[in-house]
């Protein structure tokens, strides 16, 4: 592994605990809600936040260990950092932005306009190096800051949502140019970000962090199939329960029953994904053999479907067409039965 790092701090209301590898070309997002510790754990990473406990290795090389007593300085790390709003000095042009670390790292003035020339040019901006900041686009100053980040040579590059200050149209376009971009570096990659569709996107790995610790691990496929809590359920659409398994029977919390195809033993999470949900404005005849009444509640148009919440005993999200919608008058709201096939039920262990 090339980064290895156990982190152990205090920070206002934070209280951060996360262990965590990351493999040399690897590129890992992490994924979380705000306030959940990703930009803390990016800077105590870079040395711009001490840690409490902990230590941290890259490539070998011991960047901190508290119980040492080891603590190398920010600017001595090999480390790259994209801010969030990139922070490139608005006096200073393009060129001059990029050479900045080099020129501070004793490199001569000449050769560190070089190597930032030639940064420029592989992110596409040969035209620009005389431009400040104010004369670039959104996307034009993200990759001058991923240039800045980048012409040292580092061996880990951390990426605070570097996508976040760029406008939805702009976003689509930069976010493919720094896959391409991210793809040319053959160091540690750890990019940050809340959103979802941006991590699916961009990862080789998603790292999840709720409250300061990490809540599950996996490629974007499989945290996609087995969201381990509530959030990364809500992020990939699908209804997600724990319960305890007997058999054929799940038992919920609050005394519900959800009933599932397979023999299931222990604490489990139980998934069911929206489309596999019938609602009905009458108590549903036939064999389905989960079936519980509650109440339309919002209505989301998610594309060709309607999503649907609907609260009661057990809280379930449908997706039906907008055809069903308009035929059960749910944006009436009241009263609904959701039905699922036991078939329709994934389980596995939590």
């Amino acid at each position: 592994m090339s980064l290895e790092a156990d982190v152990g701090l205090r920070l206002g209301q934070l209280a951060l605990e996360v262990e965590l590898a990351v493999a040399t070309g690897e590129l890992v997002v992490l994924l979380g809600p705000n306030g959940a510790g990703k930009t803390t754990l990016l800077r105590a990473l870079a040395g711009l936040v001490a840690l409490d406990r902990g230590r941290v290795v890259l490539d070998g090389e011991v960047l901190e260990d508290t119980a040492a007593g080891v603590v190398v300085p920010t600017e001595r790390r090999p480390i790259g950092f994209v801010f969030q709003d990139y922070l490139l000095f608005p006096h200073l042009s393009a060129l001059e932005n990029v050479a900045f670390g080099l020129r501070a790292r004793g490199l001569p003035k000449a050769e560190a306009r070089r190597q930032a020339a030639a940064w420029l040019e592989r992110v596409g901006l040969a035209g620009h190096i005389g431009s400040r900041p104010r004369a670039l686009s959104g996307g034009q100053a993200q990759r001058v800051a991923l240039a800045r980040a980048m012409v040292s040579d580092p061996r880990l590059l951390l990426l605070d949502e570097p996508l976040a200050a760029l406008d939805a149209a702009t976003r689509t376009e930069v976010r493919r140019d720094l896959r391409r971009h991210l793809a040319s570096f053959d160091g540690t990659r750890l990019l940050v970000t809340h959103d979802p569709l941006e991590a699916m996107a961009l990862a080789d790995r998603l790292i999840v962090l709720e409250g300061g610790h990490l809540t599950q691990t996996g490629t974007p496929d499989q945290v996609s199939a087995q969201p381990r809590s509530r959030y990364v359920a809500e992020l990939v659409g699908i209804n997600l329960y724990r319960g305890r398994a007997a058999g054929l029977a799940v038992e919920l919390a609050g005394g519900a029953t959800l009933v599932t195809a397979g023999d299931h033993h222990g604490e489990v999470f139980a998934a069911v994904h929206p489309h596999a949900v019938a609602l009905h404005r009458q108590a549903p005849e036939g064999t389905p053999r989960n079936v519980w009444a509650g109440t339309a509640d919002t209505l989301d148009v998610v594309g060709d479907r309607v999503r649907v919440r609907v609260t009661g005993t057990v809280p379930i999200v449908a997706e039906v067409t907008p055809a069903a919608a308009s035929e059960l008058r749910l944006a009436d709201g009241g009263p609904v039965w959701a039905t699922v096939k036991a078939t329709e039920v994934t389980v596995y262990p939590a």
